[in-house]
């Protein structure tokens, strides 16, 4: 399968290029960025020539797949691109600046039949098979996560400045961070329609356009959540302060930290089940599934349909919360 990376100065290109070139049904022919001095790692380590203009590598290359990367301003025209062109891809969330943007795209794919994956990966959790192994037929009442990032000064560090600015990214870790929650509410629920109740965003701490805390209220599918997300946290990348709950009728799962699952049942029976628990883990997974599904014609674990009723959650927070 010859694939092409766009985008490649974001700096969850490693997350898709890796898996990539080791796999040895694929060939990554061809990598693109804007700046085109950003795509010198990237083409070195996949041995494929790099572009400024994603356009001309994909009419040069017509690539079988693409995984595309950008500005979240500048997600849904490349995605529009893709679609037109028939190109099958995966997109980072959010895939887009607004609601609006997302749910565009989400119905040009839809009515073009075009295969569009969308890396939510906490669904490959294993959190998730053993909630539904170990509580099976229970409904579940509660879920609440909180997932808090590390401070702004690393995306300054990255070279990813347009992160922290709402013109550009549509908002903070709510919506770079979040919409991995409000979808995975949505999943565990069996994608119950959610509503938003409740919101908090703030930027106290780094006093930019986008906030850099925010907690969010949701009700649907018979259950109440909670979202709490930031970018507070003094830590390196892919280290977070987190903690997730999830309360079913006879079950209450805890994970405090990245390795550990707690299962306590209503009799008071506790024990422990060690698994990865955050998303940096799962896109090995993510990228081998998506090449795989797309191969055997099935659907991706999830899509843009998927994305967008994440992102409307996200929008209707901010709205609640008072951001523009």
């Amino acid at each position: 399968m010859r694939v092409v990376i766009i985008g490649v100065s974001h700096w969850h290109t490693p997350f898709f290029l890796n898996p990539s070139v080791e796999m040895a049904d694929v060939s990554v022919v061809g990598v693109s960025d804007p700046d085109l001095s950003r795509t010198e790692a990237a083409a070195a380590k996949a041995g494929c020539p790099a572009f400024a203009d994603y356009r001309e590598m994909c009419a040069r290359l017509k690539p079988d797949f693409a995984f595309a990367l950008a500005p979240h301003r500048d997600m849904a025209e490349l995605a529009r691109f893709l679609i037109d062109q028939r190109i099958p891809f995966a997109m980072e969330k959010p895939c887009a600046i607004n609601a609006t943007e997302a749910a565009d795209i989400a119905a040009r794919a839809a009515a073009a039949g075009v295969f569009a994956a969308v890396p939510y990966v906490i669904r490959y959790s294993p959190m998730v098979e053993t909630i539904r192994e170990v509580a099976a037929g229970e409904a579940i009442q509660y879920a609440m996560f909180k997932f808090i990032g590390g401070m702004v000064d690393r995306y300054y560090q990255q070279k990813v400045e347009w992160v922290v600015d709402r013109s550009v990214s549509g908002g903070g870790p709510l919506l770079n961070l979040g919409v991995h929650f409000t979808d995975m509410c949505r999943y565990l629920l069996g994608g119950a329609d959610l509503t938003v109740t409740g919101a908090m965003i703030s930027n106290r701490q780094a006093r930019l356009s986008i906030e850099d805390h925010a907690v969010v209220l949701m009700q649907g599918g018979g259950a109440s959540c909670m979202v709490e997300t930031g970018y507070l946290y003094p830590a390196p990348n892919s280290v977070f302060d987190m903690h997730y709950s999830i309360r079913t009728e006879k079950h209450y799962f805890a994970a405090r930290d990245d390795s550990t699952l707690e299962i306590v049942t209503n009799d008071r029976q506790r024990s422990l089940r060690e698994m990865k628990l955050t998303n940096v883990h799962f896109y090995p997974t993510f990228v081998r599934d998506t090449l795989q599904r797309l191969q055997n014609g099935r659907k991706p674990i999830a899509d843009l349909s998927d994305n967008a009723a994440a992102v409307a959650l996200v929008e209707a927070a901010y709205k609640m919360g008072g951001v523009g």
